[in-house]
């Protein structure tokens, strides 16, 4: 059974930092795409940054620069690194992985992957 779990979640103040991870398991093989996508209260979930099994990247405009996502040596792990953080970083973040042989044109959107994880909250205070 594939899970994708996350942790490093929390609270901290504007302008702080927080590392998230993921971990994959049960799927054999490596997924060609996993990514992280948050939702804040009342919106949709959106795709925030996104990482290729060649190390390729995508961001969203709002945390380039900010955060970076890595692949961990642990097969299917992947980190997050969000250092000035800001108020409207609030939210829930999950960790979404697709299991396709290739990822798509549109790495930022739900529809390119196929598993997620229950989430980590992070709570950025002004």
């Amino acid at each position: 059974q594939v899970q994708l779990v996350e942790s490093g979640g929390g609270s901290v103040q504007a302008g702080g930092s927080l590392r998230l991870s993921c971990a994959a398991s049960g799927y054999v093989g490596n997924y060609a795409c996993m990514a992280w996508f948050r939702q804040a209260p009342g919106k949709e979930r959106e795709g925030v940054a996104s990482i290729d099994i060649h190390g390729t990247t995508t961001y969203t405009d709002s945390v380039k620069g900010r955060f970076t996502i890595s692949r961990d040596n642990a097969p299917n792990t992947i980190t997050l690194q969000m250092n000035s953080l800001k108020p409207e970083d609030t939210a829930m973040y999950y960790c979404e992985a697709s299991s396709w042989t290739r990822c798509t044109a549109v790495p930022l959107s739900r529809l390119s992957y196929n598993y997620w994880g229950q989430g980590t909250q992070v709570t950025v205070s002004s």
